[in-house]
């Protein structure tokens, strides 16, 4: 907080909503969802602000941290809208950017298409470099700057904004990088650039050069977005530094996320988890698996003992890129979900999405297409005259229409078997991918507590677990904006990774200590610029371990300060291997790199978040729904979410109202309101057993 702040706000822009979570400190919570500005993004965010001293009279002076989850890093990539960059190489290595690693991920296809991101620099703008380094750090050829200058000129000439530098071993030895990135800024002082020994300082050619392509692709787009929205909360008001969610789970201010912009990716996804997992530990869950269902996609994560599991590579837009982040799997699955029949009569519900614009037939906007809001409008879950909190009326005879033409009268059945039908096939697909997710890391789902977030998730909570054996679900109170929410229960972190290569039998403590030392300098460097004292940072150490002759590795955490940590070390990778792969071999083993992560600040808890009771009447209404094993529509009792006090218990068929999401408890199951201000879920039939 900013000196006098009173006020924190966290904004996460999704694709067809923008959700901003606004507290004062020690007072009240406000919570705003406006439609996604696709054009400008920062539109929608200064548009909430504004809306915010209106309703509220909150004052954009009284802000003492602005903290904001985005999606234009992984836009930008789905989109192929981002820069047009340069890529210069060590001489002969002009093509590992396209050559790939000959991997196929659907080896059954016809034709294949190639999987490396040659796209983000077509051959003609690759560039080779005379010069050598050795894999011991050795220079075998000088660099030739002349060549350096001669090809950032013809690059600069052909109209690229950023320039990516991936020169051989640079990792051991970034000596000649570190040159011709003087070169080329002294003679084109306003171009970007992104150095391989920076953005992805570990052995393999072809992943590093990804990477760091990836980042120069990213580096014109971030700066121009985050550049505008800094302006836009000086105009406002706003003197808090704007600070951005990174994909492994914390905050950076602006200024560092633009030297780093390949590791957005999972920038607003990554608050999600952060918010399912101060909202199962206020419930007391410990292991969880969160599912964050917006209008475009559901995001799945995993919640263990408290802390998210992380994985050292991503996969984005099919392409795999080397950058820590949260565990996160993504389907074109939400709320906006496009229900079709494929070739063969079949109903398919998704990738493609109607977003916010035009959206579903319902919103009334021309669209035409049938979505898995229409279904939930037509089946009797939502409130046409409550969506969003009441900012947006729907139009049901709209949904009921689209679905009839597009897919009931196509199939020979009613309009609502066929709204169910999308309901089910969707939730289908996302419990599939639940246990793709959890089985692949060696784990039974239905040992583990559900958590819908966004604004769609907790009309699929309780079908999804029913599917997956899943007997308890915790509804956090502000599911539909929690991501927003986890923006401000994030730390301020930072990480930073060195190549190690060295066999664990001949591990040398003082050349480990001497490695952590140099990271935890460029970390602590990090957390300066972000204001943090030394006192207030918490470190963490990570090692890459792996079979010796293995290709992929494992990172495994251990303590600096352990007497014997390569010992240590190789029993924990013993156990990692065999929970994830289902088997280990005591064989040598060696460590690939290491890790340092920084991090200060965060909370554990929603303690701070908590609500009393509106006062007002629990039931509101009832309404007619159907659910999946009933041949009719039930009456179902209406809740007010706001109006639910602690104990508060009910069974379902049931509907709980909120401004920011609805949640459907089906038949079976039963819900009760704990402290926090949880709904927790429970299946019956469990309860009984």
């Amino acid at each position: 907080m900013t000196a006098g702040g009173r006020v924190e706000i966290g904004v996460d822009i999704g694709g067809t909503f923008t959700d901003v979570v606004c507290r004062e400190v020690g007072g009240a919570l406000h919570v705003i969802k406006v439609p996604t500005t696709r054009g400008d993004p920062s539109a929608a965010v200064l548009q909430a602000i504004g809306e915010l001293a209106r309703r509220w009279g909150v004052q954009p002076s009284e802000v003492g941290r602005f903290a904001h989850g985005t999606t234009v890093a992984t836009n930008a990539v789905l989109e192929r809208k981002g820069a047009r960059i340069g890529l210069l190489t060590t001489a002969g290595f002009r093509d590992v950017l396209e050559i790939g690693r000959q991997l196929r991920s659907e080896v059954y296809r016809i034709v294949l298409e190639p999987e490396a991101p040659a796209f983000l620099a077509p051959r003609r703008y690759r560039k080779e470099v005379p010069e050598r380094i050795d894999a011991s750090g050795a220079v075998l050829m000088p660099i030739d700057e002349a060549a350096v200058l001669s090809a950032a000129d013809e690059l600069v000439q052909a109209g690229v904004e950023a320039i990516a530098i991936a020169f051989l071993f640079s990792f051991r030895n970034p000596v000649h990088e570190q040159r011709a990135a003087g070169l080329i800024r002294a003679r084109h002082p306003g171009l970007m650039l992104s150095l391989s020994h920076e953005v992805d300082p570990a052995f393999r050619e072809y992943e590093r050069t990804v990477v760091t392509a990836f980042d120069a692709y990213l580096k014109p787009r971030v700066d121009r977005y985050l550049a505008r929205l800094e302006e836009g909360l000086t105009q406002a008001g706003i003197a808090a530094p704007l600070q951005v969610m990174q994909s492994r789970g914390g905050l950076a201010t602006a200024a560092v996320a633009r030297l780093r912009p390949v590791r957005l990716f999972l920038s607003g996804p990554a608050a999600g988890v952060i918010g399912g997992q101060i909202a199962g530990a206020s419930a007391a869950s410990d292991d969880l698996i969160t599912i964050d269902v917006g209008g475009t996609s559901a995001d799945i994560a995993l919640i263990s003992r408290r802390k998210p599991m992380l994985k050292s590579e991503g996969v984005i837009a099919g392409h795999a890129v080397r950058v820590a982040m949260v565990d996160v799997t993504t389907l074109g699955a939400g709320g906006g979900s496009i229900a079709h029949l494929d070739a063969s009569g079949g109903l398919r519900v998704g990738p493609q999405s109607a977003g916010s614009e035009p959206g579903p037939a319902c919103y009334g906007r021309g669209g035409k297409e049938a979505t898995v809001t229409d279904a939930s409008v037509v089946l009797g879950y939502l409130d046409p005259g409550f969506f969003a909190g009441g900012r947006l009326g729907l139009e049901p005879h709209k949904a009921a229409a689209a679905i009839d033409t597009k897919i009931a009268k196509p199939l020979g059945m009613t309009t609502a078997q066929a709204a169910l039908g999308i309901h089910r096939v969707l939730n289908a697909q996302m419990a599939e991918g639940i246990r793709l997710v959890s089985v692949r890391q060696g784990i039974d789902p239905r040992r583990y507590a559900l958590v819908p977030l966004g604004g769609a998730g907790g009309l699929h909570a309780t079908a999804l677990a029913r599917e997956l054996g899943i007997s308890r679900i915790v509804v956090p109170r502000l599911p539909g904006v929690l991501s927003a929410a986890g923006l401000l229960a994030a730390p301020t972190e930072h990480e930073v990774t060195a190549e190690f290569a060295t066999p664990l039998a001949d591990l040398d403590r003082a050349a480990l200590r001497e490695k952590l030392h140099a990271i935890d300098a460029r970390a602590a460097s990090l957390m300066a610029a972000e204001k943090v004292g030394t006192a207030d940072v918490a470190i963490s150490y990570f090692a890459d371990v792996c079979y010796i002759g293995q290709s992929y590795n494992l990172e495994i955490p251990f303590d600096a300060d352990d007497p014997d940590p390569a010992t240590c070390l190789y029993r924990d990778f013993l156990e990692a291997h065999d929970r994830i792969y289902g088997h280990s071999v005591e064989i040598p083993a060696k460590i690939v790199g290491v890790r340092t992560v920084h991090r200060a600040g965060g909370s554990d808890t929603l303690a701070e978040m908590r609500f009393a009771p509106s006062g007002g009447p629990a039931i509101i209404g009832r309404r007619d729904i159907l659910v999946a094993g009933e041949s009719r529509f039930v009456g179902a009792a209406v809740y007010d979410r706001d109006a639910l006090a602690e104990g508060f218990a009910f069974a379902g068929p049931a509907i709980v109202q909120q401004a920011d999401t609805t949640t459907l408890v089906e038949p079976g199951w039963s819900c009760v309101v704990d402290a926090p201000g949880n709904l927790i879920l429970t299946r019956l039939e469990a309860a009984r057993s």
